[in-house]
């Protein structure tokens, strides 16, 4: 079996859409010999922030010389993007392999997509003797298919309403099915929680005695200034890559999970980890700008506290152009009225775009949501072309686009085939 056949009767599997439930992700590791026993963690759920937490928590670890897993999701343009070690991609010979080595099982159990990937994750890991894993969660955390872990330490990087139709639609619901990945034996790490998720999560903690560290009580905020103290290392110079104080917050958490669990003390390991997170993760989308002039700014947000933490760094730098526009797009179990409610002061024009997803809001529902709004929009048919215009277009422009990864995916993919005269890409 090649790779492309491998892809399509794995990616055939979304056809089971979401199952949470562990009991099908436990057979299936069984019979491969449960590879996550064998595996170090740290695993990280949120509703935003686990994706970039993970990848600096593995950043640092790389930087002290560990051979590091990581496996986060969803992929932007490969899949082989969501598993790799020391920032290299999963061979497309393993995914291959494990598809068809596998298949007779996947099919008997009636595996999801995510649950897949998830035992191929664990597999490939041991597969490549690495020292540590970073795995983040799909969705929730209770019966999310990677909570099968004993891992060193647990990461929740924040709790918003989300998935409300399957978490719930209280804070203290979904507090509670995120802070299950916090096992006996393990150490808790939680970034700024508001006090009813907090509650949640102390409750959890003590039940399982699990020692907890919260971010809040390790740094001291001087106005867009974050320094960390922990009896272990003080730490007040980040030089982070990634733009917006919310992933200033993002390292301190991943940083201090470092100090806490593991015996890294060195400020300039933590420094070097942070400071070359890109180069040592590949980590993508997170106020990624792709072009100087016109300016096009990628970002993942997808929900209202990923919406808001975009646009109080956006607005520092909204006045230098002529004209702003967002390029929006979302999954249609996402808050978007709340999501557009939160940029419409912040753009000129918006524009419509229907993402090829079996899970994307259609144009309608996005039209909806606008008209109540009040919002002037333009509907998005051919990616391709829109972007090749807005290349072309006002040098003193900026395009943001943001609302879901899936997105992002889908302006990646087009990037790469457009050839034009005279465009400054940063990437």
């Amino acid at each position: 079996m090649d790779i492309q056949e491998s892809l399509n009767k794995l990616f055939a599997l979304h056809t089971f859409g979401v199952k949470l439930g562990l009991e099908n992700i436990q057979r299936f590791l069984e019979v491969i010999g449960n590879p996550q026993s064998k595996l170090k963690t740290i695993h990280v759920a949120g509703s935003n922030g686990k994706g970039s937490t993970s990848s600096f928590i593995a950043s640092i670890l790389m930087e002290h010389g560990h051979k590091v897993g990581l496996y986060t999701s969803p992929h932007f343009v490969k899949f082989n993007e969501r598993i790799s070690v020391n920032g290299k991609y999963i061979s497309d010979d393993f995914i291959a392999n494990f598809i068809d080595k596998h298949q007779k099982y996947i099919d008997e159990f009636q595996l999801t997509f995510f649950e897949v990937t998830t035992a191929m994750a664990f597999e490939y890991f041991v597969f490549s003797d690495v020292d540590y894993a970073i795995i983040e969660t799909g969705l929730g955390g209770r019966l999310d298919a990677t909570n099968v872990l004993n891992p060193l330490a647990c990461v929740i990087t924040s709790i918003s309403l989300e998935h409300t139709d399957i978490l719930g639609n209280k804070i203290d619901q979904i507090a509670f099915e995120k802070g299950e990945i916090i096992k006996s034996g393990s150490k808790t790490f939680v970034g700024l929680l508001s006090e009813e998720a907090i509650k949640v999560i102390e409750k959890k903690c003590l039940s399982v005695k699990s020692p907890l560290f919260c971010l809040e009580e390790y740094i001291i905020e001087k106005n867009d200034r974050i320094d960390l103290y922990t009896e272990e290392l003080e730490f007040d110079d980040w030089g982070a890559p990634l733009i917006g104080k919310h992933q200033k917050y993002n390292a301190a958490l991943a940083s201090l999970c470092i100090a806490k669990t593991f015996d890294i003390d060195d400020p300039s390991v933590i420094t070097d980890g942070i400071k070359n997170v890109v180069k040592n993760t590949k980590l993508q989308g997170r106020y990624e700008i792709v072009s100087d002039k016109p300016r096009i700014i990628l970002d993942s947000a997808h929900n209202p506290e990923g919406i808001k933490c975009f646009v109080d760094e956006f607005i520092n730098e909204k006045n230098n152009y002529k004209e702003t526009s967002l390029l929006f797009g979302s999954m249609k179990d996402k808050n978007i009225n709340e999501m557009l409610n939160l940029v419409k002061k912040s753009f000129d024009k918006f524009y419509f775009y229907e993402i090829n997803y079996e899970r994307s809001a259609t144009i309608d529902l996005l039209i909806e949501k606008a008209e109540k709004l009040y919002l002037k929009y333009e509907v998005v048919k051919n990616l391709e072309e829109f972007i090749k215009e807005k290349l072309k277009g006002d040098e003193d422009s900026c395009l943001v686009i943001a609302g879901s990864m899936y997105l992002l995916g889908e302006i990646k993919s087009i990037l790469p085939l457009i050839n034009l005269d005279n465009i400054n890409l940063s990437a």
